[in-house]
């Protein structure tokens, strides 16, 4: 995550979630952009005919991020723990030992790299800080990325 200075970045909030029906299997993904200043909120959502849970937490997020035309402060808040302990755990260590994980004492390919990859360039451009929500608590706005996730897939099942 970004560590830059943007003491005149516009701060955001950004709430993500995504999800599969199957796993593989048909998924979808959306966040809502959170401008607090102004008050205006942005909605996206999307889907893939077949997918991962984990790729579609990614996308969301990644997704959210390209929305964004200036480098910001964000808030990014998801209930994706894949999301959470990437970027503050194995992003870092997948970077500095090639794009590959250990597993079991060997080099592994790294699941999502493409995501990840994606991810890494916009984190660069933004100071990104990571709010873990318990999924389906009642949290308004990751309750309502989820109805949106859930929607986005509906057309593939």
């Amino acid at each position: 995550m970004s560590k830059r200075n943007q003491d005149d970045a516009p701060e955001v909030r950004l709430f993500t979630d995504g999800g599969c029906s199957g796993n593989p299997g048909p998924g979808g993904w959306a966040f809502i952009l959170n401008h607090p200043a102004t008050g205006k909120n942005l909605e996206k959502s999307g889907a893939e005919k077949e997918t991962t849970n984990n790729r579609m937490e990614l996308t969301a997020v990644i997704r959210g991020l390209e929305t964004l035309r200036r480098p910001a402060t964000v808030q990014l808040i998801s209930d994706s723990v894949y999301v959470g302990r990437g970027l503050s755990e194995w992003l870092p260590k997948w970077k500095a030992n090639g794009w590959r994980r250990r597993e079991r004492n060997r080099w592994a390919e790294l699941k999502n790299e493409d995501l990840w990859r994606r991810l890494d360039t916009l984190l660069a451009k933004h100071d990104v800080q990571f709010v873990h929500v318990r999924g389906h608590s009642g949290h308004l706005e990751n309750e309502r990325c989820d109805t949106l996730a859930v929607a986005a897939y509906q057309k593939y099942l």
